[in-house]
């Protein structure tokens, strides 16, 4: 309790978290605020398809690119432990090959996607009409992936720089353009559900130019000469590489638990898959304001773990997790008590209302489950620690899903009933993982100075 005082009570920390955390809430709360937007406005045309393939056809999209947030995750790490030894020749590294990973991505993903979208929708069984419109909205979305993974590296590698700004100003553009062509392009033109994804392509490619001119302008702040040489050497890229395959295992597994929710809500009916998707808009609403906090770990963190300042950890850890368990708290009354404000707003498809409000209190419960994981994710990611969450997503994962089949005869009940289950296992395996760390005085490896390094670079190789 002592130490808790203290960080709660030490000005500059607080200061530091939320100079770090208010901004990227603001531009989190903007993502899903497209996807409300989106659902609001499909969500008040005649037909319950239309807002279903905006669901099923985010899904894929989201399939893809999610489980290509290492690109973000991966960056930030590395980029504020750069920021904290000083050592502006690695900020740039980190940069470039976060760029170069991201437009190869884009290159295979995008041959990978056709086949994969017609896959995934055999396995979901929508109806014909629904079928169709998802493909389309699908396969359009796809005019936007480079820019999407170029975004990601682009707002990690600021974040790592603790220049919160830059991703504030970069996702705000992207939504707030998204938003005024949704209502363009679905009102005005009447281009229905296929108006919303040419929407996002445009304010996709609109935030990934924004995100270079203010990268060149963060350069500035962190003198150094990139090492063009050790961009060809394999050990340069072994460590990202290593980090970014973790964080992408546990981002597929991750959207695979999402995708099997909208596949299971699928089976049960258009209405149901609908009702299931505003109430995760809700979810997503919820997690994106959370991870701003978690941003700000990930940030403060990397720089204390890059500068070996132990008090400094402590303090962001103890005074982010607890303005994280109190918005949570927040999150959870506001779902309970006003959740069917939020229902209506989002649509008056009365069949899709009325299934909605039956499941609203399984949503009011989540934000209280995952909060932790949130927190943790950001101190493992700061840390460059992603074995473990990689391995902590993974048994999660394989214990839910026998839970899950199992609850299938409970319908819609059984589904969110494993969803909860799959949330409370992430959090409680994750923070196993990290006091085992921090009983065994592991989160800070052994000091090696740049003097002996060099050393060990120049022994001959056996």
């Amino acid at each position: 309790m002592s130490a808790l005082l203290d960080a709660w009570r030490h000005a500059p920390t607080q200061h530091r978290v939320w100079a770090l955390a208010a901004p990227m809430i603001l531009s989190n709360l903007s993502i899903p605020l497209v996807g409300l937007v989106d659902t609001a406005v499909v969500g008040h045309l005649p037909h319950a398809h239309q807002l279903a393939a905006v669901a099923v056809g985010g899904t894929l999209y989201t399939l893809l690119t999610w489980s290509m947030g290492f690109l973000r995750m991966g960056s930030t790490g590395f980029a504020a432990q750069a920021v904290g030894r000083n050592d502006g020749g690695a900020l740039r590294q980190v940069l470039l090959q976060g760029l170069s990973l991201g437009v190869l991505l884009a290159i295979l993903l995008g041959l990978l996607a056709l086949p994969l979208s017609n896959t995934a929708l055999q396995l979901m069984q929508p109806s014909a009409e629904l079928g169709e419109l998802a493909r389309e909205f699908f396969l359009i979305r796809l005019y936007g992936l480079p820019a999407t993974l170029a975004g990601y590296a682009l707002i990690g590698w600021l974040l790592g720089t603790q220049n919160a700004r830059g991703p504030l100003a970069m996702l705000l553009s992207v939504n707030l353009i998204n938003i005024a062509l949704d209502l363009l392009f679905v009102f005005v033109l009447e281009w229905g559900a296929t108006g919303v994804a040419w929407a996002a392509v445009i304010a996709e490619w609109s935030g990934a130019l924004l995100g270079l001119w203010l990268a060149y302008i963060a350069l500035r702040q962190h003198p150094g000469r990139l090492n063009q040489a050790a961009l060809r050497r394999w050990r340069n890229w072994r460590p990202l590489l290593a980090v970014n395959r973790d964080i992408f295992i546990r981002s597929l597994a991750l959207q695979l638990v999402f995708f099997l929710v909208t596949t299971q809500g699928t089976r049960l009916g258009d209405a149901t898959v609908a009702a299931n998707a505003l109430l995760l808009n809700g979810l997503t609403l919820a997690a994106y304001a959370l991870d701003g906090l978690a941003h700000a770990v990930e940030a403060l963190t990397g720089h204390a773990l890059g500068a070996r300042d132990r008090t400094a950890l402590r303090r962001s850890l103890l005074v982010a997790g607890t303005w994280s368990l109190l918005a949570s708290i927040g999150f959870a009354l506001f779902f309970s008590l006003g959740g069917h404000l939020f229902v209506s707003l989002l649509t008056d498809i009365a069949e899709v209302r009325e299934l909605a409000l039956r499941f609203l209190p399984y949503l009011a419960v989540l934000p209280l489950l995952t909060v932790w994981s949130y927190l943790l994710d950001g101190l493992f990611i700061g840390a460059t620690r992603a074995r473990e969450m990689r391995d902590a997503m993974l048994i999660a994962l394989f214990l839910a899903l026998p839970l899950g089949w199992l609850l299938q005869e409970l319908g819609n009940h059984g589904l969110w009933l494993a969803f909860l289950a799959f949330m409370a296992l992430r959090s409680l395996v994750l923070g196993s993982y990290a006091w085992h760390l921090s009983r065994h005085e592991l989160w800070f490896p052994p000091f090696v100075s740049r003097d002996v390094a060099n050393d060990k670079r120049r022994a001959p190789q056996r």
